[in-house]
């Protein structure tokens, strides 16, 4: 593969979509090469129809390992038809979650094991990991209360009923990775105000893709 494959991770209310809304632009306009914007679970056609059913808040009964057998199967999908193509073609993908988010809200929140859901996403993956992570950090109560804060603006999904100790096992599991990873995840402090956390974000990308920059 000859592209770059770079993640963003966080807890929900973490300002994910905000970010990514003002840095991808912004990063596309200095790009040398293609950039491919796209997120998980979905980014294809049978992944959309999977993320669909997770996420659907009328499913309360859906067992912990059939979510995350679910998930590992739209990422399967998702990135036999969009991501590995596109680093093939020597593009930048932008990957709006990734396997680390099925290890901290399925492995950690559900309690169903990290290490068994990371399992199950390497075999989905092959292997594949992203070159860079940026996780944007939030404590539990801050992103609830954001999300709270905005619930008319925002699609209420089914993980959006879990308790906040559900959030602080999964914010808990995600500083874990990032102290474990330090090379791939870089944390950004996003209960900064989000122009902080866009320059931030943007100055770790721009570090990364040097060589891959244009003024």
């Amino acid at each position: 593969m000859t592209g770059v494959f770079i993640t963003f991770e966080g807890p929900d209310g973490a300002g994910k979509d905000s970010v990514l809304l003002r840095v991808v632009p912004a990063l596309a306009a200095h790009l040398r090469v293609p950039l491919v914007e796209t997120r998980e679970p979905g980014g294809a056609r049978i992944s959309e129809r999977i993320r669909d059913l997770i996420l659907d808040p009328d499913n309360t009964e859906m067992d912990p390992r059939t979510e995350a057998i679910l998930y590992a199967a739209s990422r399967r999908q998702h990135l036999v038809e969009k991501i590995r193509p596109a680093l093939a073609a020597g593009k930048v993908v932008i990957c709006d979650r990734f396997v680390d988010s099925s290890i901290a809200y399925q492995g950690a929140g559900r309690g169903i094991g990290e290490a068994a859901v990371a399992a199950l996403n390497d075999f989905a993956t092959e292997g594949l990991k992203p070159d860079l992570t940026v996780y944007l950090d939030v404590p539990a109560s801050v992103g609830l209360a954001r999300i709270n804060a905005h619930r008319r603006d925002t699609q209420y999904d089914r993980l959006d009923q879990e308790t906040e100790s559900f959030h602080d096992r999964v914010r808990t599991a995600y500083l874990k990775l990032a102290a474990a990873n330090p090379q791939r995840i870089k944390t950004i402090d996003a209960t900064q105000a989000l122009d902080q956390v866009c320059a931030d974000t943007l100055a770790v990308l721009q570090q990364y893709l040097v060589n891959y920059w244009q003024e």
